[in-house]
């Protein structure tokens, strides 16, 4: 429903958190209109439907026929975004999870800010089995979105919530990336037009807007407010300060963000879920660790005892039931009790502990993982609060907001407040906040309201700088600031002073970094800074291929300009504008796919003075025009090269990839005789290697990938053959999955075909060793976990076959490298699963691994520790191998790798990726 003029009946805001979703409204032609919370229908029980303001934000994926379709019937046609069958939504969601285990997505929220996996791959439920359906963080956000818009069409239809002024609230720290997901679900969802606001703010928006006809009088003594808002899966502080105009008029301008802390509710849950399975194990032989499902089931179980017993009115004590599992459903379950008291001192004292305010937050080696999240580091809110000041000029807070769910604890709201009393050595404002589970979509509505200067609005602009990192050699941490910190949104800001010459119809990008802390005034346009490692957090790349409007052929160099906008919307954009004309522009777009980028790479390199030299050897090699040059000329490029540019072990990563684009451009030169084409493609993939690490190295494999089909000219010559699988090993880390899955078929073709099928093979099928085929399928780490265990299996029984010691070393290192509990380059929901690998640790324990070195190398890495239980061993088998590790006198590094979480070196990295990576070049993961 719209007015005559189009506008829309309603203002909304919807709030979608981590554990639930809210969505408040108002009439959008009433200014003076109340925010109501709207009901949402879901399911309570089965076949019950009744309306709730909260809406659990997971979905349960049923067994076939666990539920009968009657059970599962809501008011309107169930349409769900994704591909799983009849999932279930709403109160009962949460309820079958906490009784059935591995069936349950939860946290989806903080799996969209989780970089270092895939957020649009199918990997929730975690660590579930095979048979359960699972979907992608973006689209379980999606599922969320879809089922509210669903429920408000069917109590308004003639109010279409697609045809509303809409508002989503995110985290204020959210970087870009998790940005455009979020948008990006929004959009699955059917409600592509919608404006972001953050929690923090919203939340202060919910204040003003309640206390909008006293505002003047609660804010008299403020000067500086501090947002405390720790949700069920995120942290986020905010700074506004407040001045006061001639009128007596408060004057609120937001001044900062802090970090992104995935750090919340769902670790307090986790903390009592292990407090309590060591209870449930004591008296039980050999212990009881429980798998990843069962801990989230157990989860789900605590985070309705904590929410009892810091209620107002707690009971003493609540008993936790893990129930048993099939036909010992009741028989199997355990109980235990937890007190209000272990609760108060486990909440309040782990996660908001007295500190003074020089106690920042800890940072240790190795980041906590639990159901592949990567949790913050140090779980001490108050500490992470005095990190946070302590980046600040001016003095420190005198009033607190405090929102989020766990606030209700009133254990909790009054530590948070005394240890900032404490900072200050003066008593402390708090603004009231009535009901902290709903003023984020409230507050979004408020914040509408205040866009039509109907209430109160927050100033400030864009809270943080973004800068354009120059990336030149030995600076890495140059940029020019090309977006200051409080720009207005909606103002188009245009970088003039630096010009960029592109090349139409090749792909460009950018890498950018935000800051996090910035003291003092904001950097200026065009200002070039050092970023200091720790204060500015790096973006996924920018990118877009520049074709000329009117003839998309044109392949010609063209000037540009960067223009920089902070939109209405909430989101960064950044276009290139043709210095020539202004109406040539084109927008670049976040690269959301990418974990494994490089930092630093920018759009000037500086390398070798005598690339010149070595491009003109390459060109007389390979080029177009026909050159005499002998067998042996071919053969020596390599040492060649190396007499110009030094050693290759020091070529870096700038000038291996101008060399492979050389000879990229000469590929064709490849196919003149053997020699060429063995030197071509063991250049070219030295040169990408490892496929990933520079801004265009993409659009390179992409490139590269093209010749695939074509396969090579001299197949009867091995050491071509050997050389085509070489380079595609090199540059494994760059491809797709479906690229590893077309490698993986010729795997499968060269180890399985019988002699008729290989004399029907095509010519453009390339022949494979044995050997050959180990090294490359080791290093396809996107496909699959299953496809892994068929090629970890193969090599299972190649070990039990070896009759050399080089076979041995060999097959021992693909299978550590297949079986890695922490891939280089892959997402960590394509491992192996952790009963197979137990299976072939079994098979390592009967080596002799003082004769057998390789041995106890594969076995560390099947049996590193990840902190995921999902992915890690059971206890007696890492203390199986950690003994046997000590015994054989291993380095200390491989007995840390099994023991607790921790990084590799250098020489741990090259030994399992086979050669060492480019100087400078670190896998970051």
């Amino acid at each position: 429903m719209r007015s005559a003029a189009g506008k829309p009946a309603f203002l909304v805001g919807i709030d979608l958190g981590t554990t639930n979703t809210v969505v408040a409204y108002a009439n959008a032609a009433d200014a003076q209109a109340s925010i109501q919370l709207f009901a949402i229908e879901q399911l309570l029980a089965p076949g019950e439907v009744g309306a709730r303001p909260l809406l659990p934000s997971v979905r349960y994926h049923p067994a076939p026929g666990e539920l009968a379709a009657g059970d599962l019937t809501l008011p309107w046609p169930q349409d769900d975004v994704t591909s799983a069958q009849h999932p279930v939504l709403g109160a009962l969601a949460r309820q079958l999870g906490a009784q059935v285990p591995g069936r349950l997505v939860s946290s989806a929220k903080s799996w969209l800010s989780h970089a270092n996996v895939d957020r649009q791959a199918p990997i929730l439920p975690w660590g579930a089995d095979a048979d359960v359906a699972k979907v992608s963080p973006v689209a379980a956000s999606a599922s969320y979105l879809a089922y509210v818009r669903a429920a408000w069409n069917h109590r308004f239809p003639q109010a279409l919530l697609e045809n509303q002024e809409l508002v989503l609230t995110i985290p204020a720290s959210f970087d870009e990336g998790a940005r455009a997901l979020t948008l990006e679900a929004a959009r699955l969802a059917g409600l592509p037009a919608l404006r972001l606001v953050e929690e923090p703010q919203a939340a202060f928006y919910d204040f003003l807007q309640r206390r909008r006809d006293t505002l003047r009088d609660d804010l008299a003594n403020t000067r500086r407010i501090v947002v405390c808002d720790v949700g069920g899966g995120t942290t986020d502080f905010s700074l506004i300060d407040v001045a006061f105009d001639e009128d007596g008029e408060p004057q609120l301008t937001r001044s900062s963000v802090g970090n992104h802390l995935i750090l919340g509710g769902d670790n307090m849950d986790l903390a009592l879920a292990h407090l309590v399975e060591t209870r449930m194990a004591a008296g039980q032989e050999g212990g009881m660790k429980l798998s990843a499902a069962r801990l989230s089931q157990l989860m789900e179980r605590c985070r309705a005892a904590k929410e009892l017993l810091l209620s107002s009115d707690a009971p003493d004590k609540a008993s936790v039931t893990l129930l048993g599992a099939g036909s010992r459903l009741i028989g199997a379950s355990r109980s235990a009790d937890i007190t209000r008291e272990e609760v108060a001192a486990l909440v309040v004292d782990g996660f908001f502990p007295k500190v003074e305010l020089s106690e920042t937050a800890k940072k240790s080696r190795a980041g906590i993982v639990e159901f592949g999240l990567p949790y913050a580091q140090d779980a001490a809110i108050t500490r992470h609060l005095a990190s946070f000041l302590h980046q600040q000029q001016g003095e420190l807070p005198d009033t607190l907001l405090l929102n989020g769910g766990v606030f209700r604890a009133d254990a909790l709201a009054r530590r948070l407040a005394e240890t900032l009393a404490h900072w200050r050595g003066a008593p402390l404002t708090i603004l009231h906040n009535d009901n902290p589970d709903v003023a984020v979509a409230r507050g979004a509505v408020a914040y509408a309201l205040a866009r039509r200067g109907q209430a109160p609005r927050i100033g400030g602009g864009s809270p943080r700088s973004y800068f354009l990192v120059l990336g030149e050699a030995g600076k890495d941490n140059r940029a020019v600031c090309i977006l200051p910190r409080g720009s207005a949104s909606g103002e188009e800001i245009r970088l003039t002073e630096r010009l960029f010459a592109l090349r139409l119809g090749r792909p460009v990008r950018f890498h950018l970094a935000t800051s996090l802390f910035e003291a003092g005034a904001p950097p200026t346009l065009g200002e070039i800074v050092d970023l200091d490692a720790g204060e500015y957090l790096r973006l996924p790349p920018l990118a877009s291929v520049l074709h000329d409007k009117q003839d998309a052929s044109d392949k010609r160099d063209i000037t540009v300009q960067l223009a920089t906008v902070m939109t209405e919307v909430g989101t960064l954009e950044v276009h290139c504008v043709a210095a020539a004309d202004a109406g040539q522009r084109w927008l670049l777009e976040f690269q959301l796919r990418a974990g494994n980028e490089e930092p630093g790479d920018g759009e000037a390199q500086v390398v070798s003075p005598r690339i010149k030299e070595a491009i003109e050897k390459i060109e007389r090699i390979f080029g177009g025009k026909a050159q005499k040059v002998d067998a042996k000329e071919v053969r020596q490029l390599r040492q060649h090269l190396e007499r110009g540019l030094g050693g290759r072990e020091s070529w870096d990563t700038p000038l291996l990839r101008q060399l492979f684009d050389a000879l990229l451009q000469r590929a064709r030169g490849r196919r003149r005789s053997a020699e060429h084409e063995r030197v071509w493609l063991n250049l070219a993939g030295y040169c990408l290697r490892p496929g990933y690490g520079d801004a265009l190295d993409p659009w390179r494999i992409e490139q590269l990938w093209a010749l695939f089909d074509t396969g090579i000219q001299h197949h009867k010559d091995n050491q071509v053959c050997a050389e085509w699988w070489t380079l595609w090993r090199r540059v494994a880390g760059g491809l797709s999955t479906q690229q590893q899955l077309r490698l993986l078929d010729d795997f499968a073709f060269n180890l399985q075909a019988d002699a008729a099928q290989r004399g029907s093979r095509p010519v453009t099928l390339v022949n494979g060793s044995d050997d050959d085929m180990l090294r490359l399928g080791a290093s396809l780490e996107r496909i699959p976990g299953a496809y892994k265990a068929e090629v970890g299996a193969w090599l299972i029984k190649r070990l039990q076959k070896a009759d050399s010691e080089a076979a041995d070393t060999n097959t021992l290192w693909a299978l550590a490298r297949v079986g890695a509990r922490q891939p280089f380059h892959g997402s960590a929901h394509e491992v192996v699963d952790s009963a197979t690998v137990a299976e072939w640790l079994t098979m390592l324990l009967a080596l002799d691994w003082k004769k057998t070195e390789p041995a106890a190398f594969a076995a560390t890495h099947l049996a590193r520790m990840t902190g995921d239980r999902s992915r890690d061993i059971a206890d007696d088998l890492r203390a199986t191998i950690l003994a046997r590790l000590k015994a054989v006198g291993a380095p200390p590094l491989w007995q840390a790798m099994v023991s607790e979480v921790t990084q590799l070196d250098e020489a741990v990295t090259r030994r399992m990726l086979g050669e060492a990576l480019p100087p400078g070049l670190k896998l970051i993961g």
